[in-house]
């Protein structure tokens, strides 16, 4: 191997859900990247996904795993089995797991993503069964990876202070914001977006995310409501993205009043998502901690005023371009209300959101994650 080349490295995306979810982008974001620069990889990733992965990266290799790794119990035991034999294969020289997981015996070194603290520090809103999982599999990759990937300064000072964690194993890379899929739309955009939802000329406060515990859509519902229920032309809410496990939503929702719109329409196209977001009076994410907080950067780059909470890396995002509220209804009631009735603000925080989202480029990522694996697969790298 010449010196100073990239090492080759087999990227397992079989992790990447069908959704598209938070590690769907962040796998997709990285790989399209790393497509524009000097690098020697393999990518191991569901059948689905094959042909997209063949697209951002059409000079690497794309390989499938087997049909049944789509299900998660055989996806992880064809980790600990298959995928390093697939690393062998391919003559991998560094294996990276994007996912909190690794092989335990990978026969190469491992770099692994940890993608937050949460499981440790917000144990109350997992099952228990999904806590125990990530929390054993955080440990393990701690233990075993010759270096651990995190989004965020505060992941990585968590990891540290709740796990005893080597720092000098661990990299910071942060996200990055796909420009071309989120930017500040059109009006055709939010217009095509209003019809969809059925908004006509109703504004409305957006969120997007998984309702899941951690993200308090319960306490934004409620929030809402204190906020607008007395407004003469009181702004809808739509709660978008995929389902979750958050049993207090449905709570929450009859509790608002007949005369206010809380909108509920699940999956939107990727395509719509500038439309929304950018056309939203206040993109709000009030969740009780990230790893990185990608839904507030895709709504700044959007041109969204964004509130959101200054828990754990949200700060470290979101800096002075967004708004922060506490975390309980009372709080985003009052924080929201003062957005509301202050137009200026809300445009002072859209152009500056918009600005500092430039800042977070998949570029920057990819090459944090280059110097990384070169760590890992030794000093000839």
């Amino acid at each position: 191997m010449t010196p100073g080349r990239p090492p080759r490295v087999l990227v397992d995306a079989t992790s990447v859900p069908a959704d598209r979810g938070g590690v769907g982008r962040y796998v997709d974001g990285l790989l399209g990247a790393l497509g524009k620069l000097d690098s020697d990889l393999t990518v191991v990733c569901q059948r689905t996904d094959q042909e997209r992965y063949g697209r951002l990266l059409p000079n690497a290799r794309i390989m499938s795993a087997p049909a049944a790794a789509a299900h998660r119990p055989a996806r992880l035991a064809w980790e600990q089995t298959g995928l390093p034999m697939l690393a062998q294969q391919v003559g991998a020289q560094v294996l990276h797991s994007p996912f909190y997981t690794c092989p335990l015996r990978a026969g190469c070194p491992v770099t692994v993503t940890v993608h937050d603290a949460t499981f440790f520090t917000e144990p109350e809103h997992y099952d228990k069964s999904r806590r125990t999982f990530f929390r054993s599999a955080i440990k393990t990759s701690l233990r075993r990876a010759s270096r651990v990937i995190v989004p965020s300064k505060a992941t990585r000072d968590e990891l540290i202070r709740l796990l005893d964690a080597d720092p000098t194993r661990i990299d910071v890379a942060y996200h990055g914001v796909d420009s071309e899929a989120f930017h500040a739309p059109s009006d055709d955009e939010k217009a095509r977006v209003r019809a969809r939802l059925g908004l006509g000329s109703t504004s409305y406060i957006a969120f997007l995310g998984a309702k899941e515990p951690r993200k308090n859509v319960p306490s934004l519902i409620r929030g809402w409501i204190s906020a607008v229920r007395d407004r003469t032309d009181p702004p809808a809410l739509v709660v978008a993205g995929g389902q979750g496990h958050d049993d207090e939503i449905d709570g929450a929702i009859s509790e608002v009043p007949s005369h206010l719109r809380l909108l509920r329409p699940g999956y939107l196209r990727y395509a719509d998502l500038p439309g929304f977001l950018g056309g939203a009076t206040v993109a709000a994410y009030p969740s009780f901690g990230e790893g990185f907080g990608l839904p507030i950067l895709e709504a700044m780059a959007c041109g969204a005023p964004v509130l959101t909470t200054p828990r754990l890396s949200l700060p470290e995002v979101g800096g002075d371009a967004v708004a922060y509220t506490g975390p309980s209804p009372d709080e985003i009631a009052r924080d929201l209300a003062a957005l509301l009735d202050d137009t200026e603000r809300r445009t002072a925080l859209a152009k500056a959101g918009a600005a500092r989202a430039k800042e977070f480029t998949w570029e920057s990522s990819a090459e944090v994650h280059l110097a990384a694996w070169s760590r890992a697969a030794g000093p000839r790298f």
